[in-house]
């Protein structure tokens, strides 16, 4: 048998030859992997497993594994050996191809860092935090060991830098997305969509990749003073689309046209005869508008203000003010509503309408001319 030992090629080693090895043991901080053809034991310090942070060597190999290495020292009883620059070499290129070409591909998120992301693509890839997300990310903790799409966007072999970008893909998802939106949506279409943005002039609507506007006239049939009177980020609401421009990417959005009219049903909520509160929203010359419902004007004309002549509205009403009036006609299908509020007031009477009261003397005016009457006679007889 030592014969048989004496006979076998013992091959020596020199730094930078590869060599293919079997891990026998796994310490905390370092490898032992045995080695064909060698009376020497190869050794694989934490820092030569990755090129990534590793805590526990552990964390990335096994007894057993196979692994392909390179000699970075000979030392007398040991070869000190790496997988890290092996696994750089292998990677360079298939990154330079991935870079060139814009592939897109899977990677496991390795660490979290001051910064952004690491990722361990056989070299040290980093994400920057701008780069990760194509909109803003407060904690990125949760991301470590998450799987993410990405696009080399920098490769520098020569200064080991390799850039990666999540929120390239992210935006290129959501710009193809949007084409097909723009291609199936239309006019007429009632979507369920989610607040993203409000505007001094609207509400922004996610409508699952795209977005529409709600302009603030289209919000409510009542008058509101700002979207974020009834509307808030993240709400779900339901949007008629009202317009759409695919070569602008604009899409026109009304929330209430989903919602009952306000003329619906007028003829119930204001018949003939009804007295309804309201509020004078314009005056013109031949009358006053008032609101009696949201979204529900009626006219006063100048003919029903006052019981008096008036030569112009403003001489009694003024807007904005509070007001009853009588229903004196309403057309649901012209949306046309006639009031009054001189049928509330009491018609004054006229000057000639009443008499002076007679004061109480004792006697009828009848005596009085018949003494009078009785004295002119006895003048005569004399």
């Amino acid at each position: 048998m030592s014969d048989e030992l004496n006979n076998v090629e013992v091959r020596n080693f020199e730094e930078g030859d590869k060599i293919t090895g079997t891990v026998t043991s796994v310490e905390d901080k370092q490898v032992y992997v045995g080695i064909p053809d060698s009376k020497l034991d190869g050794v694989v310090p934490i820092s030569e497993l990755s090129n990534v942070h590793v805590e526990k060597a552990s964390d990335v190999v096994n007894v057993g594994d196979t692994l392909d290495l390179v000699v970075t020292k000979v030392e007398e009883d040991v070869l000190v050996l790496s997988k890290r620059k092996v696994d750089a070499l292998k990677a360079a290129d298939e990154i330079k191809a991935k870079f060139e070409s814009g592939e897109v591909f899977d990677a496991v998120v390795s660490d979290v860092v001051k910064g952004g992301l690491v990722v361990d693509l056989g070299v040290r890839a980093f994400v920057p935090a701008s780069l990760v997300e194509d909109h803003f990310v407060e904690d990125f903790s949760d991301y470590k060991g998450k799987t993410l799409a990405f696009k080399v966007v920098e490769f520098e072999p020569e200064k080991n830098r390799v850039i990666l970008s999540h929120r390239a893909v992210a935006e290129a998802e959501k710009e193809e997305k949007k084409k097909e939106l723009l291609a199936t949506i239309k006019e007429g279409d009632v979507l369920e969509g989610t607040v993203e943005r409000l505007a001094s002039f609207g509400a922004f609507v996610d409508l699952g990749g795209v977005d529409g506007l709600v302009h603030i006239s289209q919000i409510s049939y009542e008058h509101i003073g700002a979207p974020s009177d009834v509307l808030t980020e993240g709400e779900k609401v339901k949007v008629k689309v009202i317009g759409v421009d695919p070569e602008n990417e604009r899409i026109s959005l009304s929330i209430k046209e989903t919602q009952p009219g306000p003329w619906d049903n007028i003829a119930e909520k204001a018949p003939v005869g009804a007295v309804l509160k309201g509020k004078v929203m314009r005056l013109v010359s031949f009358g006053a508008f008032v609101e009696v419902f949201p979204g529900v004007e009626g006219l006063v004309h100048i003919s029903q203000i006052a019981h008096k002549h008036i030569g112009t509205p403003s001489e009694v009403l003024e807007e904005g003010q509070e007001i009853e009036v009588k229903v004196l006609d309403v057309n649901e299908d012209e949306k046309r509503l006639s009031l009054s509020i001189k049928a509330l007031l009491e018609e004054p009477q006229e000057e000639n309408d009443y008499e002076l009261p007679e004061e109480n003397t004792g006697f009828q005016m009848g005596d009085l001319i018949g003494d009078q009457l009785k004295n002119i006679k006895n003048d005569d007889d004399k």
